[in-house]
């Protein structure tokens, strides 16, 4: 961080979303970098993709003010994933638009984590960030995923689908979700 920069926190009932510390992502790549957390996200990750992971996080935060959080469990302060917000910039696909993502350990799945962190990353997006529109993107295959973008109100955008072996090699297609500021305030 510059100087002058204080770090990001935001908590919710369960969870602090908050910036990254060198120490976390030894912790995070232990927990997340396993075949079912990477299933849809390209798979295991080795040495360079963890650092280009690592670099492009960071990268988020420094240029846009923003980044996917990590996601932290208040109760033990465990690290549970990540969450939150970038521009979206995978080629091929929509560019600069303000995007909502989550990675979550495996035994974290199922317990409700990723809808509350998901909400206040939007919730973060069109107040503090001033976005009027979010999406979030996902390959088919993924229904956890979708359907999550599903419970927070966002509508398929099929206009944005975009392909991208990157993800899943098999079926590269990229679907897109959206939410607009007026439909996020309607659902609130």
């Amino acid at each position: 961080m510059g100087e002058g920069e204080t770090e990001f926190r935001h908590e919710t009932a369960r969870l602090v979303l908050r910036d990254w510390r060198k120490s976390d992502w030894p912790e995070f790549w232990r927990l997340t970098n396993t075949p079912a957390v990477m299933r849809w996200l390209g798979g295991v990750q080795d040495a360079a993709g963890r650092m280009a992971a690592e670099e492009r996080v960071e990268g988020y935060r420094r240029d846009h003010g923003h980044t996917f959080w990590v996601l932290e469990r208040k109760d033990d302060a465990a690290l549970l994933g990540f969450c939150g917000l970038k521009r979206s910039n995978q080629p091929g696909g929509p560019q600069d638009m303000m995007e909502v993502g989550w990675r979550l350990r495996e035994d974290a799945w199922g317990q409700g984590y990723a809808k509350e962190a998901a909400t206040a990353a939007l919730d973060l997006a069109f107040g503090r960030f001033g976005a009027d529109e979010v999406i979030a993107l996902t390959v088919q295959g993924n229904t956890g995923s979708w359907g999550l973008m599903r419970r927070l109100g966002m509508e398929r955008r099929e206009d944005l689908d975009f392909d991208s072996a990157d993800f899943d090699p098999e079926n590269p297609r990229i679907i897109a979700y959206a939410i607009s500021r007026e439909g996020w305030q309607a659902a609130a």
